[in-house]
């Protein structure tokens, strides 16, 4: 049983600056993922990994096709679904550690990762240690708890933003490269919690250009160039 799976999925932009124009990206994807499985997404730049995570998120509405998540034997097609539904699926089964940390002004990095266990009600005392392991697996140092990230260097920032992301233990997960900017270590650190995270039982989805990571953690690899709409 999949708890993700997509079927005939297309998309096409359309280019409101140029008259409207429609530039079809992806179309006939089909994959699944299972419970303690982890599928890359390859292929060159530009073939449409990024789009198919934001699709699956619904930031990004297909065109056909549906795209099925399940959770607690419930199914709902995130292709389909209200946004207040595609809210209610985000914060109880679905995670997206994007490349990029949005971080709010003058609010602390350990905060920051905390901030998705409040939102699920976690009691503030709890959520604090919590956040302070994963901040401890990714090896940022506790004098940088404290402070704001905005001012942190790539990597750092990344760190915290994979803290974060991968906190809820949200039974499927995205990643859209969550190496990039990582050390040898921090990228053996990912590995570990991609394994974890695989042995609790969460279907995974990522998008890994990194050869020994993608080696180490993929159970399926998907080349998205067969999707290319101009193919």
């Amino acid at each position: 049983m999949f708890a993700l799976q997509l079927t005939d999925v297309a998309k096409t932009f359309t280019m409101h600056l140029q008259g409207g124009l429609r530039l079809p990206v992806l179309r006939n994807v089909n994959f699944g993922v299972a419970p303690g499985q982890c599928l890359v997404l390859a292929g060159p730049s530009g073939t449409g990994k990024s789009s198919i995570l934001k699709l699956i998120y619904g930031n990004y509405r297909c065109d056909e096709g549906r795209i099925v998540v399940r959770h607690n034997g419930v199914e709902v097609d995130i292709a389909g679904a209200a946004p207040r539904q595609i809210l209610s699926v985000r914060q109880k089964a679905l995670g997206y550690v994007t490349q990029f940390l949005r971080a709010v002004p003058r609010v602390s990095a350990l905060d920051i990762v905390a901030e998705p266990l409040a939102t699920k009600a976690v009691p503030h005392e709890e959520a604090i240690e919590r956040a302070g392991d994963m901040l401890r697996h990714f090896n940022v140092p506790e004098r940088l708890w404290g402070l704001p990230p905005a001012t942190f260097s790539g990597g750092e920032q990344q760190r915290i933003n994979l803290a974060r992301g991968l906190l809820s233990a949200h039974p499927i997960v995205l990643l859209d490269e969550p190496t990039a900017s990582l050390d040898a270590k921090n990228r053996a650190a990912v590995i570990d919690i991609v394994a974890e995270r695989k042995r609790q039982g969460a279907a995974i989805v990522a998008i890994v250009h990194d050869d020994e990571v993608r080696e180490a953690v993929a159970d399926i690899t998907v080349d998205v160039s067969q999707f290319a709409a101009a193919a």
